[in-house]
Formats: C-alpha cells, structure tokens, sequence
C-alpha cells in the first residue's frame, strides 16, 4: 500500500458538515497560521497552488488535488502564493471515532457488519476533478441556504464528497490489502445462506485464498470464515427475534445443513442456546414452537 497517510473515521456516526465557501488568494496571498481549530480542514485547489504545513510535514497542493488538515495540530503556510490560487474549503467534524495512520496499515479501526470505515487520502489528485468541483459548488450553495431543508441538502452534498474521495481511495490498485478484504466481507455477507468455502471464495474473486485470509486478518482481524460465522450469528440473532420459525428453518437460512450443529455453534458463540435466546426477547408469544424446539436443538 501507499504510505501516504490515511484518515479514518468509524461510521456511524457520520463526519458531518460545518461550513464551507470558495476562496481566491491573489499572488502573495498564503494559508492562515494557527492551531487547534477544532474541525477538519479539506482544500481543494482549482488553480494555482497551496504551500500549507501541518507540524512537520509540508504539502504543494495543485490544481485537482485536495488536502485534508487535523482539528488537533498546527497548520501554517511553508511560502506565499506565486500566482492567484483559487480554492474550496470544507469544515467538517465528527462525533465517531477517527485515526490518522500510515497507509502501509489498516489502522486500528475497523468496520464490521453494520458500521463502515470511511478512509479518507490525506492528500490526493482527484480523477474526476470536474465532478468534485460540482458537488464542492451544491456544497456552498446549500450553506447559504437558512431553511430546514438546506440543512438536509448540505450534508447530503458534503457525504456525497466524502463518498467520492473514499471511493477514489479505493479505486487505487496500491490499496489492494483494504480493498480485498471489503470485497471478500461483501462476498460473504451476499451469500451467508449458502456454503462458502475458502476456495471458494477464491474463485470468485479470482485471488489466492490465502492471500485473501491475510487481507482480511490485517483489516478485520478474522479469518473470513470467522467472519461468516459471526455474520451468520447475527442473521440467526435477528430471525430468533423476529420470527415465529422453528430452528431447523433458521439453520438451513443461515448456511447450516444440520440443525444440531447450528444450535451448538449457536451456543458457543453466543453463550445460550438458540431457544434460550428466542425465550429471552419474545415471551410468551412463541411458547406454541418451544416444544418443538427443544426437540431440535
């Protein structure tokens, strides 16, 4: 992977918007010195260049590229500007947990069935930089805007860019690590039902199984069987809740061909059986199945 540093942020909650405007410095004209401002900083120059520092490191941000400065640490401009730069800014923050890290690691965030690891470049050339430069103008016309729905709009248009930098991330072939192992988590989630298999899953993605276990133990730290055991716990979990079906029909829903193995993988996964765990959310209502259950567990 690059080792250029990544921003990530566990969702959710969202990152959500703050303000933004588009700003012109003429020649001469430089970034603001200061620190601890308190939100995330995104640049996205138009034309001409940014000379901007954060503590140690120093970037020369061009036409198409965007830079992401930390709420946390001292940014300052390394020269003046040579030429008129015309540029977006975005203030944005989160309530959710975020970590900046070398890109040569996953970071100690993770995603899981429900949540979602936003990974945003600290810095990037943009590939569509036409298509950021609309989303970055909706983005300021909906912040000028007072009413309740241009609350809504500006940060629909704001996650909108979050997902195109993210995606433009991940479209990156020196990511693969990351990328594979939300591929093969997506694969797995599709067909939980069914038996996936190490080589089988290699199949489909046309990658080495074992080269797709190591993606997924640096950024899910599992195996993906482990992945589609816990996937396959929390699908049982959930039809235990909200359905009136006997466990013989919950295991066969979530891949498992003998009832008796889904109860005791059920059992050591959660703590209690299959039945217990049905009794413990619906009462009386389902006591007409709790013979038969007991059966088959």
């Amino acid at each position: 992977m690059s080792s250029e540093p990544l921003l990530t942020f566990l969702s959710p909650p969202l990152p959500y918007f703050i303000e933004s405007n588009r700003g012109t410095y003429p020649k001469g004209g430089e970034h603001p010195n200061r620190r601890n401002i308190g939100v995330f900083d995104l640049l996205f120059v138009h034309s001409g260049t940014l000379y901007v520092g954060e503590e140690s490191q120093t970037w020369e941000i061009g036409p198409g590229q965007m830079l992401i400065l930390r709420p946390d640490l001292w940014h300052y401009p390394t020269k003046p500007c040579t030429e008129e730069t015309v540029f977006d800014w975005v203030h944005f923050q989160t309530a959710g947990p975020w970590e900046e890290h070398d890109g040569n690691s996953c970071g100690t965030l993770r995603g899981d069935y429900y949540s979602y690891a936003i990974r945003l470049p600290k810095t990037m050339t943009v590939a569509y930089p036409e298509e950021a430069i609309s989303l970055f103008s909706k983005l300021h016309d909906a912040a000028l805007g007072t009413s309740h729905a241009a609350f809504w709009q500006r940060q629909q248009w704001f996650l909108h860019l979050m997902q195109l930098f993210d995606e433009g991330w991940r479209s990156d072939a020196a990511k693969a690590p990351i990328s594979v192992a939300e591929e093969a988590a997506a694969y797995l989630k599709m067909n939980f039902r069914t038996t996936v298999t190490n080589s089988k899953l290699g199949e489909a993605m046309g990658l080495h199984p074992n080269y797709i276990a190591r993606c997924m133990g640096e950024v899910f730290d599992c195996t993906p069987q482990q992945y589609l055991l816990s996937y396959r716990m929390d699908q049982a979990k959930l039809m235990l809740m909200k359905t009136n079906w006997p466990i013989s029909k919950i295991a066969d829903e979530t891949g498992f061909k003998q009832t008796p193995h889904f109860s005791r993988s059920f059992a050591e996964h959660v703590g209690i059986t299959p039945l217990s765990y049905r009794k413990r959310f619906t009462g009386s209502s389902l006591a007409r199945n709790s013979q038969r259950d007991e059966l088959e567990e």
